[in-house]
């Protein structure tokens, strides 16, 4: 018997038949009804093309053991208000290292209807242990990088009826389907079915049938939004990719003026959780998403130090939980430099701190001498757009600074070693 039973009422998440939230002690009563969420979408990937690869990170690669990494993880990420994760039967990209075109982790068979087993059995784990946990899993159908996998419309709508009958079938009570994970981008242009709005639209409404009325909805490109799909779904899934504070408002501003009453969930956005100040004060689910340490398999699924702790704690404070104050000094930290995250001699280096917002810039330092500047959050050295940068070749020896240049006119400072 389900645990955990997603519902509506209303712009309104809840679970269990009450607004979200309501039944933590503490917690501000205009964010009751959110659904805060992380972008997990790598949860049961896999890839048939050459898995060797995906031994590194200081991991040796097991797809099961991946999935079960997750769930660990899970109840830490809930002591801090997530309720939510998205994880997508097509995975996502792995930006920062291996190119998704050789990947192949598309579970669906030439014509789209079986998918396979393996998958589907990390999946049902995957939601049933979030279901214990009062938790609700964003079920992705498709992505992008993998539909040049499927060779027509007829295979791309029979695997939806095949995943959703699968969702059916087993009578999960705490699943969001997104039919398409950004159904307007990259290699959909091939698959009309779903790049256009009317296709989706047509999608979302096969979902819906098939899946016996689980809740349905489909998100598009960061900033983006189009009427015929937000008024066909039954949550407002939107992105926050490259947006700033301004942009992110705008987009949730002229949703909200299509008078639709539905409940808005951005379910992927960056590392740039900034912009939950902008969920709180709009009334809006948010999605985390690094980059870093959960899209690249194998994934670090804990809440790891810096960015993902600095995102945990804002967003379980602006929610009304309590959690334990961080020392100023503290509140700083030069990532990137983790013994394990190293690939073909390359590290990412970012500074992440508690409150972005009070950084007006920072200097970058190699062996002493200047190498980048990062004017915007994310704060990344080679940045290239709010989640994704350029790694950096180099030896273990090396000596890096983050000179860190506040509004308030004070200058710190953050070293490797």
């Amino acid at each position: 018997m389900s645990k955990t039973i997603l519902g509506i009422t209303g712009a309104k998440i809840i679970i269990n038949g009450k607004l979200t939230y309501s039944d933590i002690s503490g917690t501000k009563a205009k964010n009751h009804g959110l659904l805060m969420n992380a972008r997990f979408i790598q949860g049961i990937f896999d890839d048939k093309a050459d898995v060797s690869r995906f031994s590194r990170l200081g991991i040796s690669w097991d797809p099961d053991e991946n999935t079960t990494r997750l769930i660990k993880a899970l109840p830490e990420w809930k002591e801090y208000g997530l309720l939510a994760f998205t994880v997508g039967l097509q995975g996502g990209m792995p930006v920062l290292t291996i190119p998704n075109s050789t990947i192949d982790n598309n579970p669906y068979s030439e014509d789209g209807t079986r998918i396979n087993p393996s998958y589907l059995k990390r999946l049902d784990t995957l939601i049933t242990s979030a279901d214990q946990l009062g938790m609700v899993v964003i079920v992705s159908l498709l992505y992008q990088g993998q539909s040049t996998r499927m060779k027509d419309g007829r295979c791309i709508r029979n695997a939806v009826k095949s995943a959703c009958n699968f969702l059916r079938d087993n009578a999960y009570k705490n699943v969001l389907i997104e039919v398409a994970n950004e159904h307007d981008v990259g290699q959909f242009k091939n698959h009309p079915l779903v790049f256009y709005p009317d296709g989706i639209v047509s999608l979302i409404d096969l979902a819906k049938k098939e899946s016996g009325g689980m809740l349905v909805g489909a998100s598009s490109g960061g900033i983006r939004f189009y009427r015929e799909v937000c008024e066909a779904s039954d949550i407002i899934l939107v992105h926050g990719n490259a947006g700033t504070e301004q942009s992110y408002y705008n987009m949730i501003r002229d949703v909200k003026a299509l008078n639709l009453n539905k409940p808005i969930v951005c379910n992927e956005d960056s590392p740039r959780f900034t912009q939950l100040k902008v969920a709180y004060q709009t009334g809006t689910s948010w999605g985390y998403y690094n980059t870093h340490t959960k899209q690249e398999p194998p994934a670090d699924w804990s809440i790891t130090e810096g960015e993902d702790y600095f995102f945990a704690w804002r967003m379980a404070d602006g929610l009304g939980i309590r959690v334990p104050e961080i020392p100023f000094e503290t509140q700083f930290y030069l990532q990137g430099f983790e013994e394990n995250f190293i690939y073909e001699n390359k590290r990412w280096i970012r500074l992440a701190s508690l409150y972005p917002e009070k950084i007006d810039y920072v200097e970058f330092y190699r062996n002493g001498e200047f190498f980048d500047i990062a004017y915007e959050e994310p704060y990344y050295v080679n940045h290239k757009k709010t989640w994704i940068q350029e790694g950096v070749e180099m030896t273990n020896i090396e000596k890096w600074k983050a000179v860190i240049h506040l509004h308030s006119g004070e200058v710190l400072e953050r070293r490797n070693n």
